[in-house]
């Protein structure tokens, strides 16, 4: 089993939900990515999904849209990011690291190139947020001929004959987009959440994490109730923001998602 595959076998074994927090490569600073990924970890994160930074984000509301600006800003492209999953590495060898972003910094750099060196640096997934299961074939391929997970996505907007086709492709897990509008929106319904979670269910055998709209323990309690996991993007990407040193963004990282992970725990204990 990769990393991806393991963590789930882990929370599921000990009847727990996993915690998916995103942050932006590059974001407070360069410097910090790193050791916010520990401090994350730390904190009780099961898998992390890095942003790759891009100047056109259309998935992702604004408070991710400017974190990719401030890091393109600072020269953090996706040489850099891979250097980043690569010191990451040195310390932690168990953690699933999910690379999250859009198709045209992968084109740039080569499709297997990329998956190539990602693998080597110890990436285990990755989730292009542009390009859908119809089109993916040739990245697809680079992914799988490198050992690395593509991870798919579905929202409240994926018809019934999409689903099944994700279904069917969907390897480690499926990120399910709890609703139609960008990063950040407010607009969150757990009880809807828990319907279309049990028909993703009836298509996929793959753990199903839920994103957008999780802001706090409370939010991620009450969408953990449906879903394997859940993924927590931009209230953490805010928290982080204003951190002007590497100490601050790590204390920050740590007091944010600790209280989170306690109350998915609180939730399933």
């Amino acid at each position: 089993m990769n990393r991806i595959q393991q963590c789930f076998a882990r929370l599921a074994s000990t009847g727990r939900k996993g915690l998916i927090p995103f942050v932006t490569c590059g974001d407070p600073s360069l410097e910090a990515t790193v050791p916010v990924l520990h401090a994350l970890v730390d904190a009780g994160a099961d898998l992390i999904e890095l942003g790759v930074p891009f100047s056109d984000p259309q998935a992702d509301g604004p408070v991710i849209q400017r974190s990719s600006e401030r890091a393109l800003a600072r020269g953090v492209g996706l040489r850099r990011v891979l250097d980043c999953c690569r010191a990451f590495r040195e310390r932690d060898t168990q953690t699933p690291l999910v690379l999250m972003g859009y198709l045209n910094p992968l084109e740039i750099f080569g499709l297997e190139a990329f998956a190539a060196a990602a693998a080597e640096a110890g990436v285990d997934g990755v989730l292009v947020v542009d390009c859908p299961p119809e089109e993916m074939g040739e990245l697809e391929a680079a992914l799988r001929q490198a050992s690395l997970v593509p991870i798919l996505l579905a929202s409240p907007t994926t018809d019934a004959d999409r689903l099944a086709l994700i279904g069917r492709r969907a390897e480690g897990y499926l990120y399910y987009v709890s609703f139609a509008g960008v990063t950040g929106a407010s607009a969150l319904d757990a009880d809807e959440v828990g319907r279309r979670v049990m028909a993703l269910r009836a298509h996929c055998r793959v753990p199903v994490a839920v994103g957008f709209g999780v802001k706090d323990g409370a939010s991620a309690r009450a969408v953990a109730a449906h879903a394997d996991a859940v993924v927590i993007g931009s209230a953490l990407v805010e928290r982080l923001a204003g951190c002007e040193e590497v100490a601050e963004a790590v204390d920050a990282a740590r007091a944010f998602l600790a209280p989170v992970r306690a109350a998915l725990d609180g939730a399933n204990g």
